[in-house]
């Protein structure tokens, strides 16, 4: 009996998004190595729902609504370097994790993942995607760079990918990860070439890290060439 209701209780999650978002989703597997993710996302990028004007209240227009619903390619590129990233007994943090292909590919590595995010629908989507790989509960919280009240703590390994849509989010991203870095801590974020990785480097550099750009050297994963790079920040000593 209690198999039973464990099943009709993670049927009721998985399908709970048709009940309560009048939106066209997929379901689909991204092979990350010789790891199989599954997802459910939003099928494309014209998808819209907010009928109590949640995200409208965050600032989140209905252009931008759905841009933390579908795969992009820097996230997986994020992924691909996590792979076989060295995970034991660190703590780790991904930013803007949207469909938090990362995040939960390293839980299925069974990291010590933390998920964050702007958007009010992310969380949603990351439990049924955790239920979807049979991974354990991943800790989410959602937060606003500009405006920080978050209990995160320090971690030891801070990521992200394709977080630098404007100007100004250059000093709120810089800001945030100091906020939450521990004074020995390296911080990779994939940026897909939006022209600001510098400005960002210039930024962690006053915070005491050691700047490093690198293009991945393999990305034949991706239906098309990948012009943007790994950003790698480390710090030993805070600064």
């Amino acid at each position: 009996m209690s198999f039973i209701l464990r099943y009709l209780a993670k049927l009721f999650l998985l399908t709970r998004i048709h009940v309560n978002l009048p939106l066209r989703i997929r379901y689909q597997t991204i092979e990350i190595g010789n790891v199989d993710i599954h997802l459910c996302t939003l099928r494309d990028r014209q998808q819209f729902s907010d009928p109590d004007r949640v995200a409208h209240d965050l600032g989140i227009s209905s252009a931008t609504w759905p841009i933390f619903g579908v795969v992009w390619p820097s996230s997986i590129v994020l992924a691909h370097y996590m792979l076989d990233y060295k995970i034991d007994g660190k703590r780790i943090l991904e930013i803007g994790c949207g469909m938090a292909l990362s995040s939960l590919l390293l839980n299925e590595r069974l990291a010590n993942i933390t998920a964050t995010d702007y958007h009010p629908e992310v969380e949603h989507f990351l439990k049924r995607n955790t239920l979807l790989n049979n991974g354990k509960s991943i800790s989410f919280e959602r937060v606003d760079w500009a405006d920080d009240k978050s209990e995160l703590g320090l971690f030891d390994v801070i990521i992200g990918s394709d977080l630098l849509y404007e100007d100004e989010h250059v000093s709120l991203l810089a800001d945030f990860i100091q906020k939450h870095a521990n004074l020995q801590c390296n911080v990779i974020i994939v940026d897909p070439g939006r022209g600001r990785k510098s400005k960002l480097s210039t930024r962690m550099v006053e915070y005491g890290f050691v700047s490093r750009h690198v293009k991945p050297k393999v990305t034949d994963y991706l239906e098309k060439e990948f012009k943007g790079y790994v950003l790698e920040f480390s710090r030993k000593d805070g600064g």
